[in-house]
């Protein structure tokens, strides 16, 4: 009961400061079932996970649905099935020429009849045992889900949609962010103690989407390049001491990826925290990292164990090295194992 009060306050409350960092299971646990399956999220639940998170890409009839990209060769069986096959294209995507089948080539119902499957199986093979299984969730079946576990285990279970590729989608005729904000409203969680933080490696969306709704909005960080819709600033400037307090203006967290609080040498060592975690919380802003996951080949080197690239290293102690830094809240494919650290 404790655990519960603090995660809600953790989601309410301005202040960065929490008792320990929240839990956020990263697309489920999805280091033991197939991502953004229903299985992955009770899971998580099950493990202690205090936010489930689903990655939301839309469909061509404008349906919001949970992949890690729009592009769906990885995570389902789209590959073998025949009546899909004159859909494989290349697009670019953000820069990217991408090689598949696309959520937004497809409607709702179609996607349905596809099964998911495990994206890493040679780092996960204990996962691939369950592909085949689940279809493709909704967003309001992830949130679902979530209010379900949140009056099974009396726990508040929060949710942390990220909005994949915006830019991109608006310029295909399938722009996200009205239909996002109909969906939050519709769903009732577009107030400031909604259980729900929104993500966006973008800019403009999470700007634009603070001057809507008062849901708290996470600003994504990743180690290298720029926003897809802001080419001309990096990464690396926005998270200066000058960057998070215009960060701050729209945003109540940080995202950034975990080298970039726990930097690793060129024998990929951890070294010494950087200035980031002191300069959000100045700045107003809780910290949250991406994502910790049990796998020797994500693990920096002190915290390896055994000589596979799949074999199971110190998570757990690497999780704890964060909390020292005093990140608020971490991602995680195995919450029961970043839980432990704590």
């Amino acid at each position: 009961m404790i655990r519960a009060i603090v995660t809600a306050l953790a989601l309410l409350v301005g202040t960065p400061a929490l008792a320990q960092p929240l839990i956020i299971a990263h697309r489920g646990a999805s280091g033991e079932r197939p991502e953004h399956t229903r299985a992955a999220y009770e899971l998580a639940v099950e493990q202690g996970a205090d936010v489930i998170e689903p990655d939301l890409v839309l469909t061509r009839d404008g349906v919001f649905v949970d992949r890690h990209e729009n592009e769906i060769g990885g995570t389902t069986d789209v590959g073998d099935r025949p009546e899909f096959a004159d859909r494989k294209t290349t697009k670019t995507i953000d820069g990217v020429p991408t090689t598949g089948w696309f959520t937004e080539d497809f409607t709702l119902a179609e996607l349905k009849t596809l099964r998911t499957k495990e994206r890493l199986p040679a780092f996960r093979p204990g996962s691939a045992t369950f592909d085949g299984q689940e279809p493709i969730l909704t967003f309001d079946e992830v949130v679902a889900i979530a209010r379900a576990a949140s009056a099974r285990t009396g726990r508040t279970i929060a949710v942390a949609p990220e909005l994949k590729h915006p830019t991109y989608f608006a310029g295909i005729g399938l722009p996200m962010e009205d239909a996002f904000v109909a969906e939050l409203e519709r769903l009732d969680l577009k107030g400031a103690d909604a259980p729900v933080i929104i993500q966006c490696f973008e800019v403009g969306p999470l700007e634009r989407l603070a001057q809507r709704i008062d849901t708290p909005l996470a600003q994504l960080v990743n180690s290298r390049g720029s926003p897809a819709d802001r080419p001309d600033m990096t990464y690396a400037q926005m998270i200066t001491a000058e960057g998070l307090q215009a960060m701050a203006a729209y945003a109540a967290w940080v995202a950034p990826e975990m080298t970039l609080v726990l930097p690793r040498d060129a024998e990929g060592r951890t070294t010494t925290p950087s200035a980031l975690v002191g300069d959000a919380h100045a700045a107003g802003l809780k910290v949250v990292i991406w994502t910790l996951r049990a796998e020797n080949a994500f693990l920096p080197a002190e915290r390896r164990r055994g000589e596979g690239l799949a074999e199971h290293g110190d998570m757990a102690g690497y999780a704890a090295a964060f909390a020292e830094a005093g990140v608020d809240a971490i991602f995680s494919d195995f919450p029961a194992l970043a839980l432990a650290g704590l």
